[in-house]
């Protein structure tokens, strides 16, 4: 009984010691997850503002742009995944995995190639595990990402989606990533972002007047200023968007783990106090009964 009231409560210090490291990540997450609210609520507004602008002034123009033109043969799509670099989240990385794991089965029943693009260290380990082809990789921001890294993915993929498919390129880029409602509702979703198409409402359904544009120099070259910005603050509020839920989806991971320490913890006192009492009771048993053996071999004599 002894050793098991000590195993008890080496169990004890241990959860003890679990709980403190999933009770400060909760913490930090939860501190963190306030500023990466304000960065989506920053920067929601001007990517909305820019995708309507874009769309009306492609819209409106009559030229054959190479990034707002459907190409007649799809052969290579490219997908750009965005996960995590840490665990300890929950499914969040689980989640948009299995999404873009159904993008690709769509995209290649289509008979179109596929050309992973992937953010987060889960990411690449999911596909190089499986020992699967990668495009491209970057990691090390996911839960605090900066204009600087949307820049250089935006500038990559634009760069492929110049080049023909023979030559590396890809003919249409499509996103996967974790849209963040709210602290308990994150979705994983897909967007296309290349060949451009409207994802977000350009005001005519809610009475809101439509700009009318005028071209300096002309449409091609304001296109070819303005689409590349379309494509970097569009890359930018997706992971906005998925650090937001990255770290909502660790705060709740961290919280429950911390309230099963809390239970287990709860138990194993319960179990130590058992087996204590059981030390106890046969201690005051091995007492009395030996008392009344030397009662009894004192009376015989």
């Amino acid at each position: 009984m002894a050793g098991q009231l000590r195993a008890y409560r080496r169990q004890i210090r241990s959860v003890q010691a679990t709980k403190k490291i999933t009770r400060a990540m909760e913490l930090i997450a939860a501190s963190r997850i306030i500023k990466a609210q304000a960065n989506v609520r920053a920067s929601t507004p001007y990517a909305r503002a820019l995708t309507r602008a874009v769309s009306a002034a492609a819209s409106n123009a009559s030229l054959d742009h190479p990034l707002i033109t459907e190409k007649p043969q799809v052969r290579r799509a490219a997908v750009l995944l965005l996960s995590s670099d840490r665990g300890l989240a929950g499914a969040y990385s689980s989640n948009v995995l299995r999404e873009g794991e159904r993008l690709t089965a769509a995209l290649r029943a289509d008979g179109k190639d596929v050309a992973p693009y992937l953010v987060g260290r889960k990411a690449a380990s999911f596909y190089r595990f499986r020992r699967r082809d990668i495009t491209a990789e970057w990691a090390g921001f996911t839960d605090s990402p900066r204009y600087e890294h949307a820049k250089e993915i935006g500038e990559r993929l634009v760069e492929d989606f110049g080049r023909e498919a023979a030559e590396g390129g890809v003919d249409e880029i499509h996103v996967v990533y974790t849209h963040f409602v709210s602290m308990v509702t994150q979705e994983p979703r897909v967007i296309r972002l290349l060949p451009l198409e409207v994802v977000e409402g350009t005001g005519q359904d809610d009475g809101e007047l439509q700009p009318l544009y005028e071209f300096e120099p002309s449409p091609e070259a304001v296109l070819d200023a303005l689409l590349p910005q379309y494509v970097n603050s569009r890359v930018y509020n997706c992971l906005l968007q998925a650090a937001a839920s990255e770290l909502a989806a660790r705060q709740r991971a961290m919280k429950s783990a911390t309230d099963n320490a809390d239970e287990l913890i709860k138990n194993l006192t319960r179990l130590a106090n058992n087996a204590r009492q059981a030390d106890i009771t046969q201690e005051i048993t091995e007492i009395v009964g030996g008392a009344d053996a030397l009662a009894s071999s004192g009376s015989r004599g």
